[in-house]
């Protein structure tokens, strides 16, 4: 294990300042906007922008990894984020910004694509939990630390928008130095939609409400705090919370869906995170406590269906056919987090900043609504594959190079 440490730990640091960095943007972007004065359904739109980026960098970062290579491309993605950080500081506008957050979108989703490749490329299959492991917790570390850095100057300066440059300029210094060897450049994969809906319609229709409903809470979440009158301080507390809580319990889901099946933790925790979107709904304008607490429960709940669904899906299917399950499932998730931030504005300008966990409360009931009459249509599959945690649903690598079944293929 110490060697395979040694060969990733410049790409770690790398990834710690990268995720510290965008962490921090994320949701500066949303206090920033509040601050201007932005309407919420812009900020939600900026929000969809990053996602259309975003899906659009999953499918154009191998293209440009096979013309130069991974670090050039790495440096490159770089650059962009970084002069779009500080474009976003000196241009207050909103067109601009949703031009910039296509852009920074389908940058980061390339940065994890590399990233995710390399450490993968660099761990033995023994020892690849143990180091995606370890990596899980670098990324929940630093996203944490990106939101604290939040109060560290007024959102409304130019220097957070500094800072986020500055750290994503210096994640470029660690990788471009390292003397581990570059992995084997990602390849294009093909996507049968109507064949994954066949295998899978669970997976398929839990991954577009993973988009629709977690995509608006890390879009304007950060506005709802605002709006119910907290302060820079609580918008990091918060988010912060959410992001561990959701951690804390992913090894635990998983274990249970080992046991009882992928579909009944699945619905079990669509049922909790309606729960939790309707206790904040209620509660939250009442206490910064209850909003606190129901962060804390959504967290728990929410940020388990991604990896649920994935799972399920690859239980019905065959080895030939992971690469393009898994891009579809990611593809899928992208179009609902499009869809997502543009809707729950609408309903928050029309109920109150409460009404966001109305909106989301609402579509994971619909989720276990359907996971439910799932159970009684289908018999499970004969064989679980062993749950792989994923932390968010980043890039389609982590989760292709994370499937056991991929490991034995490559031994054999």
């Amino acid at each position: 294990m110490k060697a395979v440490l040694s060969s990733v730990g410049a790409l770690l640091i790398s990834a710690a300042i990268l995720l510290a960095g965008g962490g921090l943007m994320s949701t500066l972007i949303a206090v920033r906007a509040q601050v201007e004065g932005f309407p919420v359904e812009a900020i939600g739109l900026m929000t969809s922008a990053y996602f259309m980026g975003f899906i659009g960098g999953c499918f154009g970062t191998p293209h440009l990894v096979k013309r130069v290579g991974h670090v050039r491309v790495f440096a490159a993605l770089s650059s962009i984020i970084a002069a779009a950080s500080l474009i976003h500081a000196i241009f207050l506008n909103i067109p601009v910004w949703i031009i910039l957050r296509i852009l920074v979108g389908f940058s980061f989703a390339g940065l994890y694509m590399l990233i995710e490749s390399w450490i993968n490329e660099q761990t033995p299959n023994q020892q690849r939990g143990q180091v995606l492991s370890i990596y899980r917790m670098v990324d929940l570390a630093a996203v944490t630390a990106g939101q604290f850095m939040l109060v560290l100057a007024k959102p409304g300066e130019f220097i957070l928008f500094s800072l986020v440059a500055i750290l994503i300029c210096l994640a470029i210094f660690p990788i471009s130095l390292s003397a581990a060897k570059t992995p084997v450049p990602v390849t294009q994969t093909s996507l049968n939609l109507k064949k994954l809906i066949k295998t899978s319609p669970l997976a398929v229709v839990g991954c577009f409400g993973v988009g629709l409903a977690n995509g608006a809470f890390w879009g304007v979440a950060p506005v709802f705090v605002q709006q119910l009158g907290h302060p820079v301080v609580i918008v990091s507390t918060f988010m912060s919370i959410v992001i561990f809580s959701g951690a804390v319990l992913q090894w635990p889901a998983g274990f249970l869906s080992d046991k009882i099946g992928r579909r009944a933790v699945l619905f079990m925790a669509a049922v909790g995170a309606a729960g939790a979107g309707l206790f904040s709904w209620y509660m939250a304008p009442n206490s910064l406590s209850f909003m606190l607490i129901g962060g804390a429960l959504y967290g728990m709940f929410a940020m388990q269906i991604y990896g649920m669904s994935a799972a399920h899906a690859n239980d019905f299917a065959e080895p030939h056919e992971f690469v393009a399950i898994s891009g579809g499932l990611l593809l899928i998730y992208g179009i609902g987090s499009v869809i997502g931030p543009s809707l729950a504005p609408l309903v928050m300008s029309e109920f109150g900043p409460s009404a966001l966990f109305a909106f989301t409360a609402g579509v994971h009931a619909l989720l276990a609504v359907y996971a439910a009459l799932r159970i009684v249509v289908r018999r499970v599959p004969r064989q679980l594959t062993d749950y792989v945690t994923i932390p968010r649903p980043r890039s389609m690598n982590l989760i292709l190079r994370a499937d056991p079944r991929m490991i034995l293929k490559r031994k054999k």
